[in-house]
């Protein structure tokens, strides 16, 4: 599964005791603390999350589109109305025109990744 690099602030105060975790053995470096409580919170909240991208219409997890798919819903006379929470992929093959010949907009919630031309053609898109 793909990550994604995020920066955090932390107090200082907050930061040590995550050190003495570590130090005490409890997790074997800061990111796996962090990555720990990030799941657990995740976890937590997997419910509200459901119920969010249920009612949001949002596909939960990561989604892909390819030339060939979305050449097959413009043959549909089709538009796709997407909403993803966790990751959009548009594969390099897809060009602007067909993106924009092919997709009314997008809803991200996460990580959304196409070339740098297919993001400015659905610029507008893009809520």
């Amino acid at each position: 599964m793909d990550s994604e690099k995020i920066t955090i602030n932390m107090s200082v105060v907050d930061l040590g005791k995550v050190d003495l975790m570590v130090d005490e053995g409890f997790y074997s470096n800061r990111t796996d603390f962090i990555r720990t409580a990030i799941r657990n919170q995740l976890d937590r909240h997997d419910d509200d999350v459901r119920q969010s991208a249920s009612r949001r219409a949002s596909a939960v997890g990561v989604v892909r589109y390819n030339r060939k798919e979305l050449k097959d819903v413009r043959a549909a006379g089709q538009r796709l109305r997407i909403a993803v929470v966790g990751m959009l992929i548009l594969a390099d093959d897809v060009s602007p025109e067909l993106a924009l010949e092919t997709i009314e907009s997008i809803q991200v919630s996460g990580v959304f990744r196409a070339g740098q031309a297919v993001k400015d053609a659905l610029g507008e898109r893009i809520g």
